[in-house]
C-alpha cells in the first residue's frame, strides 16, 4: 500500500463518527417497538425460566454430592464437584441391568412403536380424508377415542385379558373363560407394551396428516393423473413430499412420548423386571436416587435431541408450498371400488378394539364386587353409589357420593381449562413467531426451546419443578402445594404440541393476506386478531381440546406434585389402583373419559372445532 492510499483511508477513517448515539437510540427503539421482537424476548425469557433453568439444575445434580449420598459414600461432600454418578451408571458393576438394558428397551419400543404408528395413523388419514369409504363422521370420531383413553388405562385393561395367574395373581379373562393360560410373552414385556402404545399414539399420526392431506388441492394430483403418472408416482412425488412436515412432526412426538412413557411400561413390563429408561428413572426417585436418575433423563433428552436435529434437517430442505391462500382447495375422492366394504370393516374393527372395548372392559370392571369372577351374583353399583359398608373396599363410598372425588374433579377441571386455555395462546403465538420467522436466531430459538420439554419425562420434569418451586425463587412465591405448579407444569409440557399446531396452522396462510393488510396500514395487533387468529381459529380451539385432554388424563407429569387439597381424578385413580381398589380406579376412569367427550362436543359446536378433521381441522 502507497503513503498516498494509507493516508486517504486513515482520512476517511478519521471522518467516520465512532459512535452515533442518535442512530443506535433509533435502532434501540425501532427494536422495541417492533412487536415481533418483543414478543419473541418475551417467549424467550420465559421459555429460559421455565426450561432452561430446570435443566440446567437437573445437569449440575449429576456432578455434585447431595445430601442422599452421605449416609451412602463416606468421601460426599453435599455441593462438591463429582463423576461418581457417571462412572457408576456407565462404568460401574450394575450398568448394563440400570443403564444400558433400559435405555435400548426404550430405543427398540419407541422405534416400533412410530413406524407402525406411522403406518396406522397414515393409512387412516388417507382413508378419511381421500378415498370414499363410508361413514367418514363416525371412524373420524372413534379415531380420536383412543387419544381420550390414558395409556396406562389400556395397560390395565390389557391384563383384564391377557393377564395369567402365574404372574398377575388371578385369571384374565380368557384363561377364565377358556381355560387357557397365555403366555408371558403375551401377558407382560415388549410385545404388549408396543401394541398398547401403538394403539394409543396412531392418533398423533393421524390428526397431523389428515389436516395436511385435506388441505391439499387435489387439482396437482389430477393434473399428474391426466399426464399419465402411475398412482404409487403421484403419493411418492406429490402427496408424500407435501405431507412429510406433519409425518416428521409426529414421528418426532410419538418417538418421544414412546421414549418416555411410564404407565404402559410399569403395569406390562415390571412384573417380569422388564425396565425401560422411564421405570428406571422412577425407581431411582423412589429410591432417593434423584443423580442416577437425571442420568437417565439426559440420555433421554440427548436420545430425542438426535431425532429433532434429523427433523430439522429434514425440513430445513424442503421447498415452501402454500396450501391455504384465496382460493378453496379442490378435494377429489379416490374410489376404493370392490375393496370399499372390506376395508371400512377392516377399519371399524381396529377402531372398536383400540377405542372401545378397553372402555367396555373398565366399565364392566367397576360393576364387579371381585376380580376375575365373571358370574351375575358378582356385579354391584356399590363402587358407583354404595353408601360406607366396612366389608366392602374398607368402607368407601362409591365415586358419586364421595367429597374427595367432588374436590378432585374440581382441581382436574381447573387444570385442565386453565392449562388448556393457556398452551392454546401461547401456541398459536409462538407459531405466528416461527412460522414467519424461520430463518432467524431468534425464531430458531424459540423453536428448539419449545419442543424441549417433550424431551424431558414426565416424573423427571415433576422432580425437578418440586426442587424448584418448592421454596420462594426470584419474584417467585413457593408454589408448591397449590394448582398453580400444576397448571404451570402442564403449559410447559404442552407447548410442544401445542407450538407445532400453532406453526402448522400459520404455514399454510399466505403471506399475501397479511402483507395486503400491512400495505393498508393495519397494526400488528389488528392483522393478528383480524386476519391470523380468523383462519386460524380451529387449529386454536383444536389445540385447546387436545390441551383439555391431555390435562384430564395427565398422571406422570403431576404425581409428585399433588397434595390432598390439589389432588386430581387421575392421581385419585392412581392411588386406588395402589391399593388394590381396581373397581373405583376403573369407575373414575369412567367419569373421566365422560367429561372428556362432553367437553368434546360441547367446543365442536360452539367452536365449530373438529378434532376428526386433524389439527386445525
Amino acid at each position: 500500500m502507497s503513503n498516498t492510499e494509507y493516508t486517504t483511508k486513515k482520512q476517511q477513517k478519521n471522518q467516520q463518527p465512532k459512535f452515533n448515539k442518535a442512530r443506535f437510540k433509533n435502532r434501540f427503539v425501532s427494536f422495541l417497538t417492533n412487536p415481533m421482537h418483543v414478543i419473541s424476548m418475551v417467549a424467550i425469557i420465559f421459555l429460559i425460566y421455565t426450561i432452561i433453568i430446570p435443566l440446567i439444575q437437573m445437569i449440575s445434580s449429576t456432578v455434585t454430592w447431595s445430601h442422599d449420598d452421605v449416609r451412602a459414600y463416606s468421601e460426599a461432600v453435599p455441593g462438591k464437584f463429582t463423576l461418581h454418578h457417571w462412572f457408576y451408571m456407565i462404568a460401574g458393576e450394575i450398568s448394563k441391568n440400570v443403564f444400558y438394558q433400559p435405555i435400548l428397551n426404550s430405543v427398540n419400543i419407541a422405534i416400533w412403536v412410530s413406524v407402525l404408528s406411522a403406518i396406522l395413523g397414515g393409512t387412516l388419514a388417507w382413508l378419511v380424508t381421500r378415498s370414499d369409504i363410508p361413514f367418514k363422521k363416525t371412524i373420524a370420531f372413534m379415531a380420536i377415542i383412543p387419544y381420550m383413553l390414558p395409556s396406562w388405562m389400556k395397560s390395565m385393561a390389557w391384563l383384564v385379558i391377557f393377564k395369567n395367574d402365574r404372574i398377575g395373581g388371578s385369571k384374565g379373562l380368557i384363561q377364565a373363560i377358556f381355560g387357557i393360560s397365555p403366555p408371558d410373552w403375551l401377558s407382560y414385556g415388549f410385545l404388549p407394551i408396543v401394541i398398547v402404545l401403538v394403539g394409543h399414539y396412531f392418533t398423533f399420526f393421524y390428526l397431523l396428516i389428515a389436516v395436511a392431506l385435506s388441505s391439499i388441492n387435489s387439482g396437482l394430483e389430477e393434473t399428474a393423473d391426466i399426464l399419465g403418472a402411475k398412482r404409487i408416482t403421484i403419493l411418492r412425488r406429490i402427496t408424500f413430499p407435501l405431507v412429510l412436515p406433519a409425518i416428521l412432526s409426529a414421528f418426532i412426538l410419538t418417538f418421544s412420548k414412546s421414549m418416555g412413557t411410564f404407565g404402559p411400561a410399569a403395569f406390562l413390563g415390571l412384573p417380569i423386571k422388564y425396565y425401560t429408561i422411564a421405570t428406571m428413572l422412577y425407581s431411582s426417585i423412589r429410591g432417593r436416587m434423584t443423580s442416577q436418575a437425571y442420568i437417565l433423563s439426559i440420555v433421554l433428552i440427548l436420545i430425542a435431541a438426535i431425532t429433532i436435529y434429523i427433523n430439522q434437517r429434514a425440513i430445513g430442505k424442503r421447498k415452501g408450498y402454500t396450501t391455504v391462500g384465496g382460493k378453496d382447495a379442490r378435494k377429489s375422492l379416490t374410489p376404493l371400488g370392490r375393496w370399499r366394504i372390506p376395508i371400512f370393516s377392516g377399519v371399524m374393527f381396529f377402531m372398536f378394539i383400540a377405542g372401545i372395548f378397553p372402555l367396555l372392559m373398565l366399565f364392566l370392571q367397576s360393576f364387579m364386587l371381585k376380580e376375575g369372577v365373571y358370574t351375575l351374583n358378582n356385579f354391584t353399583t356399590h363402587f358407583w353409589v354404595g353408601a360406607s359398608n366396612p366389608n366392602i373396599a374398607s368402607g368407601e363410598v362409591g365415586v358419586l357420593m364421595s367429597d374427595n372425588i367432588r374436590m378432585a374433579l374440581k382441581n382436574s377441571l381447573i387444570v385442565a381449562l386453565g392449562g388448556a386455555a393457556l398452551s392454546a395462546f401461547l401456541g398459536i403465538t409462538l407459531g405466528y413467531i416461527v412460522a414467519k420467522g424461520r430463518k432467524s436466531i431468534t425464531t430458531r430459538v424459540i423453536e428448539q426451546l419449545t419442543f424441549t420439554p417433550y424431551l424431558i419425562p414426565g416424573i423427571a420434569f415433576a422432580a425437578i419443578y418440586l426442587s424448584i418451586f418448592a421454596k420462594p425463587g426470584f419474584l417467585i412465591p413457593a408454589l408448591y402445594g397449590t394448582l398453580t405448579i400444576i397448571i404451570l407444569i402442564t403449559v410447559v409440557k404442552e407447548l410442544p404440541f401445542a407450538t407445532r399446531s400453532g406453526t402448522s396452522s400459520m404455514m399454510q396462510i399466505s403471506g399475501e393476506l397479511e402483507e395486503a393488510a400491512k400495505i393498508q396500514g393495519a397494526s400488528f395487533f389488528k392483522r393478528f386478531t383480524r386476519i391470523m387468529l380468523p383462519l386460524t381459529r380451529k387449529g386454536v380451539i383444536s389445540a385447546f381440546l387436545l390441551g383439555f385432554i391431555s390435562g384430564m388424563k395427565e398422571l406422570d407429569l403431576i404425581i409428585l406434585l399433588v397434595t390432598p387439597k390439589t389432588g386430581t381424578l387421575t392421581t385419585l385413580t392412581f392411588q386406588y389402583a395402589e391399593s388394590g381398589f381396581q373397581q373405583f380406579s376403573n369407575a373414575i376412569t369412567v367419569l373421566i373419559i365422560t367429561i372428556i367427550i362432553v367437553t368434546y362436543f360441547i367446543a365442536t359446536k360452539w367452536g365449530k372445532a373438529d378434532l376428526t378433521k386433524g389439527i386445525g381441522g
